[in-house]
């Protein structure tokens, strides 16, 4: 059996195997209310009968003004649920694990209403300035990360991410090429650290599955943040309970990126090696064999696929005919087309 194709416990929750949808924005709310449109649940529910172990579903907005666009989807209200009941219906009924990645895009959110930022300064000349919060806007926005994780269990998600990730808020207080408050918010890496530990206290007081952070490991610009430096971040994050580190990198600032196949691995294999904490690798990740070797060599335990499985929904036939796999997991009305 390749280990891409073994079952994976974490936490509570046991995959049965080792592929993960990362979560990717697909701006398909047209209506801007943030509900599920049905666009979601042909999306989600392809790639569950394609057999992804856990699929998780794409940054959604704990606050209207959190959102990156008015496209994304939303679960800053009740109304929410019903809609993201019904993918998790359609995702668990062709028998994958479901996550959800809960964000606020902080600076990088091009709307037109006032949008809130750890400091005021603008990601860009095409972004709008941002408010820079104060005390009582980060609570509130802690409670609505709470108030999220609470709809994300009713509405039967096995797994919560929190998107700390890719310069939207959360990334903009841990950087500090984003963050230059100088209250208990700010300056010292325990300060940029606190929001963050805000929330993840929040979320597992109403959410008992596994919790996933992602993070971006380096900023690529100068005296921002490397993974060395997120070491101790991430031996907090698993101290406070956190069950995995998924490891992106870059778009807190603009930056030029070296991108070539597997060029994140590295990062998370310093993460799990150094906090230790298990971590998932994302980032250009295509063939089977690749996925494999990275977990042979244990530099990550889960494989993130964005990209690749927009291209190819089925992209684990694909990989189970590659390495010799024959699992009785895959649908037999499509097992005939990868014989």
């Amino acid at each position: 059996m390749a280990k891409l194709f073994e079952n994976y416990k974490i936490g509570n929750l046991t995959l049965k195997n080792r592929i993960v949808m990362s979560p990717m924005c697909m701006y398909e709310c047209h209506n801007k209310d943030g509900l599920v449109q049905d666009f979601h649940k042909i999306h989600y529910a392809t790639r569950a009968v394609g057999q992804v172990g856990l699929i998780i579903v794409e940054a959604t907005a704990v606050q209207p003004e959190g959102r990156i666009s008015p496209q994304d989807l939303g679960i800053w209200r009740d109304e929410h649920t019903a809609g993201l009941t019904e993918l998790n219906r359609l995702m668990h009924g062709a028998g994958s694990k479901t996550g959800i990645q809960l964000a606020h895009a902080g600076r990088k959110a091009a709307l037109e209403s006032d949008i809130y930022a750890p400091s005021a300064a603008a990601f860009s000349d095409n972004y709008k300035t941002p408010i820079e919060m104060t005390t009582d806007d980060i609570k509130n926005t802690v409670d609505a990360f709470k108030k999220a994780a609470i709809r994300s269990k009713e509405a039967g998600f096995d797994v919560i991410e929190l998107h700390g990730a890719h310069g939207y808020l959360i990334n903009e207080f841990l950087s500090p090429l984003s963050n230059k408050r100088t209250d208990e918010y700010g300056g010292s890496v325990e300060n940029r650290y606190r929001f963050l530990r805000e929330i993840i206290t929040a979320v597992k007081e109403v959410f008992d599955g596994p919790l996933f952070v992602r993070i971006s490991a380096k900023d690529y610009a100068e005296g921002g943040m490397e993974p060395v430096d997120y070491i101790t971040m991430t031996k907090w994050m698993k101290e406070q309970g956190v069950d995995l580190v998924d490891v992106s990198s870059g778009a807190v600032v603009h930056a030029r990126i070296p991108i070539f196949p597997g060029y994140q691995v590295p990062f998370a294999e310093t993460i799990k090696h150094e906090t230790p904490i298990p971590t998932g690798a994302v980032g250009l990740i295509t063939s089977p064999v690749q996925a494999e070797e990275i977990l042979q060599n244990n530099r990550a335990d889960l494989i993130f696929m964005a990209r690749e499985l927009l291209r190819n929904p089925y992209w684990a036939y694909q990989a189970a005919k590659e390495l010799g796999v024959d699992i009785e997991a895959i649908n037999d009305s499509y097992k005939r087309g990868w014989k």
